[in-house]
């Protein structure tokens, strides 16, 4: 927390995130500091134990791997670090360094969408690549010219909504968190979403913890909640975190008058952005076509993919290779990283 006071961040660099990640993943919530005077490097990340690639392997329970907690996560820099490419090109070499004593194999970062804007620059060419595209609302711009960025048809919609007499609010999380709770489980079963979108009550119980940084947006018809969203908020950046609609509610999307909503109460309370994130796994789908249509401000997602040790890494290719009995070359030539975690 001491490092996280001079630096900007969003609350998934928070301990309370990192913690409830890890109860969730059955992982180490541990973070990275590397300090040279005012020049910080800032790395929260999760450390799991590898035995769980190919079942019970003895010779793999001493080996781990790293990855970032769900959402957007990440490396953070402090104004000197992104002022000096030694530094931040030292501190990769050192993350690598470190990892490899601590047992690490590999390591795999989802970096936050606006805190690494100018990533590119700071660091070695070919250090990160991109994973998609994601879309914020632009909050230093006035509400009408907010207004004239949303797209024509989300215009129609939310003002449609407003007619029907649906009406926004935020409320108070803890006391509204099961209806929350219904409300994004049923849009999940609906969309028929992956597994790891799933989250249960203790989940929702411990993300209560994160207290005043934590939202809660809902939409109500005659009393009745029609759609409701987790939003986070720190450090000027409003972050939609989860959210739903009632399937009885689809035809009307009363989804867009909430996010158009917060946009002006996220703006009225000094942010700068409200983060809507991207499609599914960066993809430009249908999620990322009704996200963008509220914003015409874009950002690169990027991720770091390390092998921090060649030995471990290949060592573990190889088993998973001969659990899916194919060739190692194939399961190297797929984009997955780590390529002994791709699923089949």
């Amino acid at each position: 927390m001491q490092t996280l006071q001079k630096l900007r961040h969003d609350v998934y660099h928070l301990p309370e995130y990192l913690y409830l990640e890890a109860k969730k993943t059955k992982t180490i919530p541990e973070a990275l500091l590397i300090v040279d005077g005012d020049k910080i490097f800032f790395v929260p990340y999760l450390l799991r134990r590898c035995d769980d690639i190919i079942g019970e392997e003895s010779n793999i329970k001493d080996i781990y791997d790293v990855i970032s907690p769900y959402g957007y996560s990440g490396i953070l820099l402090s104004e000197a670090a992104a002022n000096s490419p030694a530094f931040t090109n030292f501190a990769i070499s050192q993350l690598k360094y470190l990892l490899r004593e601590k047992g690490v194999g590999s390591a795999f970062f989802r970096l936050h969408p606006i805190l690494s804007h100018n990533f590119h620059t700071l660091f070695s060419p070919g250090t990160f690549t991109e994973i998609g595209t994601t879309v914020s609302v632009d909050l230093k711009l006035s509400n009408s010219q907010i207004w004239a960025q949303t797209r024509r048809g989300h215009q129609s919609t939310i003002n449609k909504c407003k007619r029907l007499g649906f009406t926004a609010r935020m409320v108070d999380c803890g006391q509204y968190i099961n209806d929350f709770m219904e409300i994004y489980h049923e849009t999940m079963n609906r969309v028929q979403a992956h597994k790891s979108y799933y989250f249960n009550h203790e989940y929702f119980a411990d993300l209560l913890k994160i207290g005043k940084n934590l939202h809660l947006c809902i939409v109500e018809l005659e009393d009745e909640i029609s759609a409701a969203c987790l939003f986070f908020e720190s450090c000027g950046i409003v972050q939609a975190h989860l959210g739903g609609t009632k399937t009885k509610f689809l035809h009307q999307s009363p989804f867009n008058l909430l996010l158009d909503y917060t946009r002006y109460w996220a703006k009225e309370r000094g942010n700068e952005f409200l983060h809507l994130g991207s499609g599914v796994g960066g993809v430009k789908d249908s999620l990322y076509d009704f996200k963008a249509g509220f914003s015409r401000q874009r950002h690169n997602w990027l991720k770091l993919g390390i092998i921090t040790d060649e030995e471990k890494y290949s060592y573990l290719v190889e088993l998973r290779a001969k659990s899916l009995r194919i060739e190692v070359e194939k399961l190297l030539q797929t984009s997955f990283f780590p390529a002994y975690r791709i699923p089949y």
